[in-house]
């Protein structure tokens, strides 16, 4: 054997003792350091892993796990830090820590958890894995979910605060094709009962719905108000195939009320999700069109969230276990001007017509919009602010006012109204071919006489119309805070152009809600822009004075309008005496359809009213005043 001298086997024994010595005293710091980074940036490769009963695991078996319980916070961002001292025990530690998830929409969620690590049976520090160690109360086979937490979306307020949107008892009335016995027959039943209400639900596709759907689905036809089914529940509810579900729903006070301006509040489509940036999930309500949609934000409030425990109950059932949730910030009311008795009596006034129309009104006193009906179709474009169509002989009102502001008439000046009064060439008549002669110029604008104003054109000028059309509003920049056209005025440019400009024809184009509030100018005395969304408040625009002279004559000429002119339908109204001014608007070149138009104000309500294709004014339009004005009082 061959022997060692004595003095290396001393350095050999002392260099072997120091490093057991340095073993002995190496802490689990260490480890605890390198398991957190390799944790929070996802590599635990440098990591030795043993199970609570002491077998090894592979680190990438061990990050495979943690992952498989992240759940639906795998795409999150997880950091994990150190928390406190480490406490060793013989040849076991514990290591607090914290940890901190970035979840979706900015929510930190944070939570102390513990790392066990051991050196019992290895030569250094190993973390025993279990899944508790990702959350506490995880276990083997769980997931982390997210729930959203749906805040409690606002009503769009009237002006004293009162919710014109709230919640309503509805029935949805659908189909199980598997209860169906006779499909043609259940058809004719469901439309004869839906006629009843006046509801018009499309079942022609009904036949193909039935086929392509599952036995026990439940294929939904159409929501009803709760009222409004109870009008035909003992018609449709016996039907063999029809089946029900009751719900709550925000909804107006009826379903005609402003409802292209106020819009609706209707689950999120699959568009709305994907347009949403993540603020919208399936199950979500959201507005479509109107103030509903355009303020949706801000009705809508911020989702909460919550992060919970999915775990397969006993019956098969998964029950959450919720260890997390950021509360939902509740939406915000919109406050608007509307009134509540004034848009109701807007809405009858118009469910008369059967051609499209619309009807403004607003406070005199103050520009707030206090209706904005639309109809036959409640819900389609709010043609009311947006509609830019031709005037006709309501734009008289403006033209007087700028003749009268000029000095270029007053209105007991004679102005001739011949049958026929000819512009380079283009021939400009009455309506019906109406000729009254020499007359004051209050009767020529009374019986509405085209060529006594084409007479009068040259008088006021193409600067004349753009400046009295300005002093009203006309084409002016003012924000309600929806979509709104405030109207286009003819250049006047040519002698015809203008001659038609001044009595509404031309390329002038408005809204009804532009010579609503042209008229409340006239009614007031100044032109104050309107009013419509309190709050949020868009920027106010100045008010501008008018003229009081010309105010004054123009008053009393749409006063006459009412006693012995076109609008002497409207001379038995209840309530405070009607001003007002007809029109009939020529929209295309060679057709007789007109449009149908009245302004006008009674008391501090001044309205305009658009009846399109509704003939002259006084066939639709007055008509239709006089319903409004007539439930009004």
């Amino acid at each position: 054997m061959r022997r060692t001298p004595a003095g290396l086997a001393a350095l050999m024994l002392l260099l072997t003792a120091g490093g057991l010595t340095g073993c002995s005293k190496e802490g689990p710091e260490d480890t605890v350091s390198a398991f957190l980074s390799g944790w929070s940036g996802g590599d635990l490769n440098k990591i030795g892993f043993v199970t609570a009963a002491g077998a090894e695991v592979p680190a990438p078996e061990v990050l495979t796990q943690m992952r498989g319980l992240y759940g639906d916070l795998l795409e999150q961002k997880i950091t994990v830090s150190g928390a406190g001292d480490v406490t060793t025990t013989g040849d076991d530690a514990t290591a607090p820590v914290t940890v901190k998830w970035a979840l979706p929409g900015g929510v930190e969620w944070s939570y102390p958890s513990t790392v066990r690590l051991t050196k019992a049976k290895s030569d250094g520090w190993q973390v025993v894995w279990e899944p508790a160690m990702v959350q506490p109360e995880l276990a083997t086979g769980d997931k982390l979910r997210l729930r959203r937490v749906a805040p409690e979306r606002a009503a769009i307020v009237d002006a004293s605060g009162k919710a014109l949107f709230g919640p309503q008892k509805v029935v949805v009335i659908g189909v199980s094709p598997e209860k169906i016995k006779d499909l043609p027959q259940l058809q004719k039943d469901l439309a004869a009962a839906f006629r009843k209400v006046d509801v018009d639900v499309d079942l022609g596709t009904l036949k193909t719905r039935v086929e392509q759907s599952d036995p026990g689905a439940f294929i939904e036809l159409v929501t009803l108000r709760r009222a409004v089914y109870d009008k035909i529940r003992p018609q449709v509810r016996p039907l063999a195939g029809t089946v029900f579900r009751e719900e709550t729903r925000s909804l107006a006070p009826t379903r005609e009320f402003a409802r292209s301006l106020l819009g609706t509040v209707d689950q999120a489509t699959e568009e709305d999700i994907g347009n949403s940036g993540g603020a919208l999930a399936v199950g979500d309500d959201t507005g479509h069109g109107g103030l509903q949609e355009k303020y949706d934000a801000t009705l809508r409030g911020v989702s909460g969230l919550s992060v919970v425990i999915a775990r397969e109950a006993a019956d098969g059932d998964t029950e959450d276990t919720k260890l997390f949730t950021a509360e939902p910030v509740a939406g915000k009311p919109v406050k608007i001007t509307l009134d509540t008795r004034v848009q109701n009596a807007a809405d009858q006034a118009l469910a008369a017509e059967k051609q499209p129309s619309s009807l403004v009104a607003i406070r005199v006193s103050d520009g707030a919009v206090l209706a904005a009906a639309n109809g036959p179709d409640p819900g389609g474009v709010n043609t009311a602010f947006t509609g830019q169509v031709p005037p006709g002989s309501t734009f008289k009102m403006i033209s007087a006012y700028g003749l009268l502001a000029r000095d270029a008439i007053t209105a007991d000046t004679v102005a001739d109204c011949p049958k026929t009064f000819t512009v380079d060439g283009r021939e400009f008549k009455n309506s019906h071919d109406a000729a009254l002669g020499k007359v004051p110029f209050h009767v020529d604008f009374a019986k509405s006489c085209n060529t006594a104003f084409a007479a009068l054109a040259p008088k006021l000028g193409p600067a004349g119309l753009q400046e009295a059309a300005g002093a009203l509003g006309i084409g002016g920049k003012w924000d309600l805070g929806v979509d709104a056209y405030t109207g286009q005025v003819s250049d006047g440019g040519t002698a015809t152009e203008l001659a038609a400009a001044v009595f509404g024809q031309g390329s002038t184009a408005v809204s009804p809600l532009a010579m609503a509030a042209a008229t409340a100018g006239v009614a007031k005395g100044q032109f104050q822009a309107p009013t419509l969304v309190l709050d949020p408040a868009p920027a106010a625009t100045p008010a501008q004075q008018l003229d009081p002279e010309a105010v004054a004559a123009l008053r009393s000429m749409m006063r006459e309008v009412v006693t012995s002119g076109t609008g002497s339908a409207l001379r038995t109204v209840p309530g405070k005496p009607v001003h007002g001014k007809t029109g009939t608007a020529e929209f295309q070149t060679g057709s007789a359809d007109t449009h149908s138009w009245f302004v006008g104000y009674q008391g501090d309500i001044a309205f305009a009213v658009m009846v399109q294709k509704g003939g002259a004014g006084t066939e639709a339009a007055v008509p239709a005043v006089k319903r409004f004005l007539t439930t009004l009082n």
